[in-house]
């Protein structure tokens, strides 16, 4: 069992590069998990898809519950920075977690090389964080206008 190193390299350059991207947006808006924490959790996830791949043709590898395994260990970073909101005044942080549990789903696709969908994935993630992020403020929270 051995891993290729240029396979290494690529896989992992393409997981840290889309974490980059896609952390770029939360990273400017001064997110509590930007750059460094989108980059780690994709190159997380790509490490542990390449990890399990390893062990592809045993008997006893069920890729589906190591990628399983992957969003259930992301859900808990989600859930640090939801928690790290306003202390129970109002939930914070979704579209931060959101973005880190989609970091983990590009590191998943850099891990198995299916650099194509990786791409289109983070380049939708990117133009949903920065149109929704722009629209979002444009329109704000109405729900409280009739008071």
């Amino acid at each position: 069992m051995e891993i290729e190193i240029s396979e290494f390299l690529l896989k992992n350059g393409a997981a840290a590069l889309a974490g980059l991207f896609m952390g770029l947006e939360r990273q400017y808006k001064g997110k509590p998990a930007g750059l460094k924490t989108n980059m780690l959790v994709a190159l997380g996830a790509s490490g542990f898809i390449m990890i399990s791949l390893l062990f592809k043709d045993s008997g006893s590898t069920d890729m589906t519950r190591i990628v399983g395994q992957v969003v259930v260990g992301v859900g808990f970073l989600g859930a640090g920075v939801i928690l790290h909101g306003e202390k129970g005044k109002k939930v914070e942080g979704l579209a931060t977690a959101a973005t880190i549990w989609c970091s983990a789903a590009a590191g998943c696709f850099a891990g198995f090389a299916l650099y194509l969908p990786l791409l289109i994935f983070t380049i939708f993630v990117v133009v949903i964080n920065l149109v929704f992020g722009y629209l979002n403020s444009k329109v704000g929270n109405h729900t409280n206008q009739d008071e």
